[in-house]
């Protein structure tokens, strides 16, 4: 195994509990109960499972009901919906999926100009759309996912009239976003990358996001927070994220991760 493979180590353990608000564990080595073992060793007590596609969507229902600690978000991701040959069916079996009582989320769904070119925007779009509707039909929380297409996603969510409880994923703005978000009430969720070298816009917003708005989240296996940028991301690496982030803040870390752990229960909408 080369360094950039070896798991980074154990950080000191959170005093005060805190969920990974997004997570994928089926991309992670190792077996769930190890996974959610590590996490609850150093404080990350909860795990939201966000599924990307209808296969890992049902796992992600389906490991949240094998496991307490586990709640499911169910979604095509937006380079998903281009590629489906009936987009429609996906969107009835998401619509399914979300009907379960341990499916607290609706996503990750959005818009990725990053990745998809013009001819996949349309496809995203409507998908995008299909998920805000299925959020607020069956009051879940709906998590975006937001690459290089942030006016574009806030004109979708003023349009289509946004669910009750929004959240971005991997927050990706810059600070004057993070006030557009505020003011609407969605919460930003900030990961991994706000420790990175070249993430000072990401700080900044962080610097100005409202303290009950904020959640933190892995999004691993991908986005490793410094130090152990490259190597493999998992949950139990939130307390490395969230340490870098009351450090921006400015603030104690027991009260940021106890501000993090409301948070995170509100905008799911499970009990603490």
């Amino acid at each position: 195994m080369s360094a950039n493979e070896t798991p980074p180590p154990l950080p000191e353990p959170l005093r005060v509990p805190v969920a990974d608000s997004h997570t994928h564990l089926d991309m992670q080595g190792g077996t769930v109960e190890e996974g959610l073992a590590r996490a609850a060793s150093v404080g990350v007590t909860t795990i939201v499972q966000v599924g990307c596609d209808l296969k890992g969507s049902r796992w992600a229902a389906q490991t949240a009901a094998a496991h307490p600690s586990v709640h499911a978000s169910v979604a095509l991701h937006p380079n998903e919906a281009p590629r489906l040959a009936d987009l429609d069916d996906a969107l009835t079996e998401i619509d399914a999926l979300a009907t379960l009582g341990h499916v607290l989320g609706v996503g990750e769904t959005g818009l990725d100009h990053f990745r998809t070119g013009e001819d996949g925007r349309e496809a995203q779009e409507r998908s995008f759309r299909a998920h805000i509707e299925i959020a607020k039909r069956h009051g879940k929380a709906l998590v975006i996912h937001d690459r290089d297409a942030h006016a574009d996603v806030l004109r979708i969510l003023a349009d289509e009239g946004a669910p009750e409880r929004t959240v971005f994923h991997c927050y990706s703005g810059d600070a004057d976003m993070a006030r557009v978000c505020a003011a609407a009430g969605y919460f930003m969720s900030f990961a991994g990358n706000v420790t990175f070298k070249n993430a000072q816009q990401l700080r900044d917003a962080l610097a100005v996001a409202p303290r009950e708005l904020v959640l933190v989240e892995t999004d691993a296996p991908f986005l490793t927070p410094a130090p152990f940028r490259g190597r493999p991301n998992a949950p139990y690496l939130i307390p490395v994220t969230l340490r870098a982030m009351a450090e921006v803040r400015g603030t104690d870390e027991d009260a940021l991760a106890t501000a993090v752990a409301e948070n995170t229960a509100r905008a799911f909408g499970y009990e603490l």
